[in-house]
């Protein structure tokens, strides 16, 4: 491991929970840590423990103004800041595998094959698309959505019914998804140890591979010029700043470990630093601009699962595998 040069463990407000820890985000300014046994704790004077899911939350989406779950009972759940639920939509003795926000509170969320997209406003809409959906997210501006899936992506736009859906081929089987922000490029994580990008305007490909183990963690930072992602011993940097991307680029790397692999990034939502889980329980924060370290948790063998940051950046939380946690406010 790189030599760290500062500590905030101290600064850091500690928790214990019942179990693992899948989701770590902020509802406004209340830290929320969602178990994978499926309750929600919103970390407040005093902490509010409520239930989501009679079962697994299988993906948690959070924006700092709304969070929803989507859990193997079948059902989509929206949680508010004061521990009220609303449930969105539900699927008897099926599983909803992936959730996504979009604007004006717009929920998408996947069971099986089959995309859907609900409105506070507008009718439900429906996409099916040729196998089990592996991810799904948002364009940054519109109402665009990147459905992943076996062979590639598609981006649909769930408003006009008239469009046809677009879709992006790569063989393989294709997971989490997200555009760049601004929207000129489409990123997938992999079954394999890779990502795949495509340009958005003409479909070109970018292939970044070179991992030792799959991405299960990616996120471009606030500006677009870099996208962070998990997998390896050192969080991989792929450059976004030319209008190829990285075709043909080599990625840059930050905070190396001789002790474990990068299990989680998260990028902060305005500067250029990220903070990053570690599979050996270790958190740190790092700049973007010199790799410049500091400590905010010490390993102790357990795999950091969740990390988000407040959206006004003042603050970020993380959770591990054990259940434990620690939320830092600057």
């Amino acid at each position: 491991m790189s030599t760290v040069p500062s500590s905030l463990t101290d600064k850091v407000r500690t928790f214990t929970l019942d179990s693992g820890i899948v989701h770590s985000g902020f509802l406004g300014g209340t830290c929320v840590l969602v178990e994978d046994a499926g309750a929600a704790t919103l970390v407040g004077a005093s902490p509010l423990k409520v239930t989501l899911h009679d079962g697994v939350p299988l993906e948690v989406a959070g924006n700092g103004r709304r969070l929803v779950s989507g859990g193997d009972d079948g059902k989509v759940v929206e949680l508010a800041a004061d521990g009220t639920m609303n449930i969105l939509a539900e699927h008897k003795a099926r599983w909803v595998d992936h959730v996504a926000l979009g604007p004006d509170g717009i929920t998408a969320y996947s069971v099986g094959k089959t995309a859907h997209m609900i409105s506070p406003k507008g009718e439900p809409r429906q996409l099916e698309v040729g196998s089990t959906v592996g991810g799904l997210g948002f364009a940054h501006k519109g109402i665009r959505l990147a459905v992943a899936h076996y062979g590639g992506v598609t981006l649909w736009f769930p408003n006009a019914p008239g469009s046809k859906p677009e879709t992006l081929g790569w063989k393989g089987s294709h997971l989490g998804v997200v555009f760049s922000p601004d929207n000129r490029f489409v990123i997938t994580t992999m079954q394999e140890a890779a990502l795949h990008g495509w340009r958005v305007v003409d479909g070109g490909h970018m292939r970044m591979t070179g991992y030792p183990s799959r991405v299960k963690s990616f996120q471009f930072t606030a500006d677009g010029k870099w996208l962070a992602s998990s997998g390896s011993t050192e969080v991989i940097l792929w450059p976004f700043q030319s209008k190829e991307g990285p075709m043909g680029k080599q990625p840059s790397m930050l905070a190396p470990s001789t002790t474990g692999k990068v299990t989680q990034v998260a990028c902060h939502p305005k500067d250029p630093v990220l903070a990053a889980g570690f599979e050996d329980g270790m958190v740190l924060m790092v700049r973007i601009s010199d790799g410049a370290e500091i400590l905010l948790r010490k390993p102790d063998a357990t795999p950091v699962t969740a990390i988000g940051w407040r959206a006004d950046g003042g603050a970020v939380a993380f959770g591990t595998a054990s259940g434990s946690a620690g939320l830092l406010e600057f």
